[in-house]
């Protein structure tokens, strides 16, 4: 790598200049005018991400949500249909019954009714979510939090020529939210024009500490410590609590005549490879020549079958092989290790021979330290970020849990539920027990069984327990959901670590015997449409943290099956 030259110019945008969509003055009054007569749509907070990043130029040289021309070819060849570099699919879905007929603009609103822009409809086109996820993400796996989410998403997407009036506003770290153009600014007066961008969504410890400070050094240049705080992978920590780490640590071991930290309000899509190359398009839009990549960089996890969803060193290839082109050269994340006598970080091909290494994986940091309230040590953390990590990330018998109880109609699932909550009151824990029929009673009055609507009911079911363990309580959820993909996106909103499934495998046979309503009978002789089992499929969970059998076991023992687990995972005290 070039040392890096004293300079006021940065590299450019990627595709020359810096897109702004956002009107001002007269222009804008006269459209906020024009907007209130226009139909609207809402906006999800992952379209809201993305319209923010299209208005300052953070997805130059993007201007607009994609037309099908330009989806098509992202799709592809990772290109818009102009031939230039884009790897990421940016639509705007929306359900076609939400569409107004003979609509010409769209009003684009946030989830509280704020005006955010608006849309001339030039296009209306269909997607099909399995095909963007087997192009774009490599999976259809409903584990892939991506393809669960997709569930949830628009039959329609929708493009046109974009004016924004009134960017989202952010009441949070505010001073550290910076646009594009206003980290340029910022960088260049730092003099440097090499830049290494260092892309987190973790807390950060002392390897990335002592990572990030090599990779400024070795580039001569600044560094840009560029946090995501839009939409990460379910069950990360919060940014409130990365941010107050970031800052602290920025504040008190960087240089500040070099470094500059900077919020991106980025919603990820977890796709490995092609995410990677997209974040360092979106860096290079905010002055970086050059971006650390990690190993399995932007990578969701664990598929269906326990296998990480993308290679270790899949992205760091897929960035180099493309770095001619984005002008961003990929800074390896290399591994680090601590050697206990000299009390320094070197890289694990310089160990020297005999030495004493230190090291704590990420499972460990979680499983070991921070599920049981054990501080970490000072050689893997600064004191700074342990004292926020334990104040905001308690022992794991203080956290909330939700167990997930599916299975067919009758197979126990309600009946283990009821005795479970016996044994949890007994140990002290607060319990909201969400049973399927009570559901469709109260919260979920009106839906029918298509699949849409059972898709709704889990996602409503979901969105209350994750409320509840959020809040540290446990909520039993007790309904057939008898698919995957809505499972799955239950299990993101309330958070991979604590959402455990419970599958009840009880034979169809048996939960026929056990049917005192006749409902099964009624299916069989079609008196009833769409009942899971018979004539509408039920999809078992492929890797389920439990798995009871009703027919061998009583449901007290297989209640203090359930215990025995919690125990294990430390949810409970043994």
């Amino acid at each position: 790598m070039k040392d890096g030259s004293k300079s006021e110019k940065l590299i450019t945008p990627f595709g020359g200049a810096l897109v702004n969509r956002t009107l001002a003055g007269k222009e804008r009054e006269e459209w906020l005018e024009k907007a209130g007569h226009y139909p609207s749509i809402q906006l999800s907070p992952r379209s809201l991400c993305d319209l923010d990043l299209i208005a300052c130029g953070g997805f130059s040289p993007l201007a607009r949500f994609m037309g099908k021309a330009d989806y098509d070819c992202v799709l592809s060849s990772m290109r818009l249909a102009d031939g230039t570099l884009f790897p990421i699919p940016i639509t705007l879905t929306v359900n076609a019954e939400a569409l107004p007929p003979g609509a010409e603009f769209l009003a684009l609103r946030d989830e509280h009714n704020n005006l955010i822009a608006v849309m001339r409809l030039e296009e209306v086109f269909a997607w099909d979510p399995k095909e963007e996820a087997r192009q774009v993400l490599a999976t259809s796996d409903p584990r892939h939090p991506l393809v669960s989410e997709m569930i949830t998403w628009g039959n329609r997407c929708v493009s046109g020529e974009l004016k924004v009036l009134n960017p989202p506003r952010y009441h949070d770290f505010a001073d550290l939210r910076r646009t594009p153009a206003e980290v340029r600014s910022l960088l260049e007066k730092m003099g440097h024009a090499n830049v290494v961008a260092f892309q987190t969504r973790n807390p950060l410890h002392r390897i990335h500490e002592e990572l990030t400070k090599r990779a400024a050094a070795e580039v001569g240049g600044s560094l840009l410590i560029h946090p995501v705080v839009g939409m990460t992978k379910p069950g990360d920590v919060d940014h409130y609590t990365r941010v107050r780490i970031y800052r602290a640590l920025v504040e008190k071991y960087y240089d500040s005549n070099s470094t500059l930290l900077s919020l991106l309000p980025l919603a990820m899509r977890m796709a490995g490879p092609r995410e990677a190359l997209w974040h360092a398009i979106i860096r290079r839009n905010y002055g970086a020549t050059h971006f650390i990549v990690g190993r399995d960089h932007a990578g969701p996890g664990k598929d269906s079958a326990g296998k990480p969803f993308y290679g270790p060193y899949d992205a760091q290839e897929l960035v180099a092989r493309f770095a001619a082109e984005t002008g961003v050269t990929p800074v390896p994340f290399r591994t680090l290790v601590y050697l206990e006598e000299k009390k320094e970080y070197v890289e694990e091909s310089q160990i020297p021979a005999g030495a004493k290494v230190a090291a704590i994986s990420g499972t460990e940091v979680r499983e070991e330290y921070l599920a049981k309230g054990k501080p970490l040590p000072e050689w893997f953390t600064r004191k700074e970020t342990a004292e926020i990590l334990s104040r905001t990330h308690p022992p794991r018998h203080q956290q909330g849990f939700c167990l997930w109880f599916t299975g067919l109609s009758g197979a126990g699932k309600s009946t283990t539920a009821d005795v479970l909550t016996s044994l949890l009151l007994e140990r002290g824990k607060q319990i909201t027990v969400l049973d399927g029929d009570v559901v469709r009673m109260h919260l979920s009055k009106g839906l029918g069984f298509s699949r849409e609507d059972r898709d709704t009911n889990i996602l409503r079911i979901g969105f209350v327990a994750g409320e509840i363990v959020r809040h540290q309580g446990v909520a039993l959820c007790a309904a057939v959901s008898p698919y995957r993909a809505a499972r799955n996106e239950a299990r993101q909103m309330v958070g991979e670590d604590n959402f455990i499934t419970v599958y009840v495998d009880t034979p169809i046979a048996v939960c026929e015997q056990r049917d005192s309503k006749g409902m099964y009978a009624r299916a069989r002789r079609g008196e009833i449409k769409g009942f899971t089992g018979v004539d509408d499929p039920y999809e078992p969970p492929v890797d389920p943290e439990i798995t009871l059998d009703t027919v061998r076991h009583t449901p007290e023992e297989n209640a203090r099956k359930i215990v025995a687990y919690l125990e294990e995972r430390g949810f409970l005290i043994r």
